[in-house]
């Protein structure tokens, strides 16, 4: 078994890397599960149904999201309709969506995935370690195959969270700072694990967004709108094999240029 994991969804420039590249990727490497972080597909900030719906038929199986989820209102309005949207888990009890789903892939195996937020550095939600125990005890009666997106600011936090989940699921991947790390292994329970899987976007940009504008932020201290960039867009992501016992055996970096197709760590 196969999951491809995609780094962050950056705007159009993004969905366009997810819409020409990915069919590609799915049959070059023999993909047979994918997800996907979205929660900056519109535009940057948040998603939207058109886009949600645009996503599923690009091949996307599973979209994760995290703290930027509710940046486009219409959210509420839509994200309990989609099985296979998630929220991080860990909101409190209440709030719309859900944090978790199990679903078969083409084969008939399912796959757990669960999606947690950190609270270091983010907004202070439901403990997340707590949240993925009672997430894994409700997956694990369906499948032993368990995916953890771990939306998290902190490094530290992201790999307290592989630790304490070792052995527990398949694979706990990182998200949200946009910029793919090269610490990928697999633990000694047998749980894969990377700190960010990266971003799928503009590189010619600062983690997706208009340099000018984030110099300008950064050197005047004065809010101002940040724009998707375009230049150099790129796929990023991790494709993690797994063994029958839902241990994960390789996990491999991926990153795919829009404008020069080839795959390169």
């Amino acid at each position: 078994m196969k999951i491809l994991f995609i780094g962050d969804i950056v705007g159009k420039p993004g969905r366009m890397a997810v819409r020409e590249l990915l069919p590609g990727i799915i049959e070059e490497h023999r993909i047979d599960f994918v997800v996907a972080n979205c929660e900056n597909a519109a535009a940057g900030f948040g998603v939207t149904a058109e886009i949600v719906e645009e996503l599923y038929a690009s091949h996307i199986d599973v979209l994760t999201s995290g703290n930027h989820i509710w940046d486009k209102k219409e959210v509420m309005a839509f994200v309990d309709d989609y099985e296979t949207l998630l929220r991080p888990a860990n909101y409190p009890e209440g709030a719309p969506g859900r944090g978790s789903v199990v679903i078969p892939t083409l084969g008939g195996f399912p796959i757990g995935v669960i999606n947690l937020a950190g609270r270091v550095f983010m907004h202070p939600l439901d403990c997340p370690f707590r949240t993925a125990e009672r997430e894994i005890e409700k997956l694990k009666k369906k499948t032993r195959m368990i995916i953890v997106d771990m939306h998290a600011e902190a490094t530290s936090e992201k790999i307290a969270m592989g630790w304490y989940l070792d052995g527990r699921v398949t694979a706990v991947l990182g998200t949200h700072t946009h910029v793919q790390t090269a610490d990928e292994r697999i633990l000694p329970e047998g749980t894969g694990y990377i700190t960010d899987v990266g971003m799928t976007g503009p590189f010619d940009s600062v983690i997706g967004i208009r340099k000018e504008s984030i110099l300008q932020r950064f050197l005047l201290q004065i809010p101002n709108k940040f724009d998707v960039a375009k230049g150099d867009v790129r796929l990023q992501g991790v494709m993690v094999d797994v063994a029958s016992d839902g241990r994960a055996v390789r996990v491999e970096r991926l990153s795919v240029s829009l404008e020069e197709p080839r795959s390169f760590l």
